[in-house]
Protein backbone atom coordinates (compact mmCIF):
# COMPACT_ATOMS: atom_id res chain seq x y z
CA UNK A 1 0.00 0.00 0.00
CA UNK A 2 1.33 3.44 -0.92
CA UNK A 3 1.01 6.10 1.74
CA UNK A 4 0.69 9.72 0.65
CA UNK A 5 2.06 12.75 2.38
CA UNK A 6 0.27 15.73 3.89
CA UNK A 7 0.95 19.31 2.82
CA UNK A 8 -0.27 22.65 4.17
CA UNK A 9 -0.45 25.87 2.18
CA UNK A 10 -0.90 29.31 3.69
CA UNK A 11 0.61 32.15 5.68
CA UNK A 12 3.62 31.24 7.82
CA UNK A 13 1.88 32.15 11.08
CA UNK A 14 -0.98 29.77 10.30
CA UNK A 15 0.82 26.71 8.94
CA UNK A 16 4.33 26.61 10.41
CA UNK A 17 3.29 24.69 13.53
CA UNK A 18 2.01 21.82 11.39
CA UNK A 19 5.61 20.94 10.54
CA UNK A 20 5.91 19.54 14.08
CA UNK A 21 3.36 16.89 13.07
CA UNK A 22 5.29 15.96 9.94
CA UNK A 23 3.27 18.06 7.50
CA UNK A 24 5.10 19.49 4.48
CA UNK A 25 4.58 23.22 5.02
CA UNK A 26 4.41 25.43 1.92
CA UNK A 27 4.45 29.05 3.04
CA UNK A 28 2.46 31.23 0.68
CA UNK A 29 1.76 34.77 1.79
CA UNK A 30 -0.19 36.05 -1.24
CA UNK A 31 -2.62 34.63 -3.83
CA UNK A 32 0.05 34.18 -6.52
CA UNK A 33 2.28 32.24 -4.13
CA UNK A 34 -0.68 30.07 -3.11
CA UNK A 35 -1.43 29.22 -6.74
CA UNK A 36 2.24 28.40 -7.41
CA UNK A 37 2.42 26.17 -4.33
CA UNK A 38 -0.76 24.36 -5.41
CA UNK A 39 0.55 23.82 -8.94
CA UNK A 40 3.91 22.57 -7.66
CA UNK A 41 2.50 19.98 -5.22
CA UNK A 42 4.35 16.69 -5.62
CA UNK A 43 2.35 13.71 -6.81
CA UNK A 44 2.92 12.01 -3.44
CA UNK A 45 0.62 14.45 -1.60
CA UNK A 46 -2.64 12.76 -0.57
CA UNK A 47 -4.03 15.51 1.70
CA UNK A 48 -3.72 19.29 1.46
CA UNK A 49 -4.59 21.58 4.35
CA UNK A 50 -5.35 25.13 3.25
CA UNK A 51 -5.81 28.25 5.32
CA UNK A 52 -9.11 30.01 4.60
CA UNK A 53 -7.24 32.74 2.71
CA UNK A 54 -5.35 30.20 0.61
CA UNK A 55 -8.61 28.44 -0.24
CA UNK A 56 -10.12 31.74 -1.36
CA UNK A 57 -7.12 32.27 -3.64
CA UNK A 58 -7.68 28.89 -5.30
CA UNK A 59 -11.46 29.13 -5.67
CA UNK A 60 -14.35 27.09 -4.36
CA UNK A 61 -13.91 24.07 -6.60
CA UNK A 62 -10.59 23.08 -5.06
CA UNK A 63 -12.31 21.49 -2.07
CA UNK A 64 -14.80 19.53 -4.17
CA UNK A 65 -13.97 15.81 -4.41
CA UNK A 66 -12.01 15.00 -7.54
CA UNK A 67 -9.96 11.83 -8.01
CA UNK A 68 -7.37 13.76 -10.03
CA UNK A 69 -6.18 15.80 -7.05
CA UNK A 70 -5.47 15.30 -3.34
CA UNK A 71 -8.18 15.45 -0.70
CA UNK A 72 -8.31 19.10 0.37
CA UNK A 73 -9.55 20.61 3.62
CA UNK A 74 -9.79 24.21 4.80
CA UNK A 75 -8.75 25.38 8.26
CA UNK A 76 -11.35 27.44 10.08
CA UNK A 77 -10.61 31.13 10.47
Amino acid sequence: MTVGTVAAIGARTSVSGLALAGVDVLVAEDPDAVRRAWQDLPGTVALVILTASAAESLGATVTEPDPSRPLTVVMPR
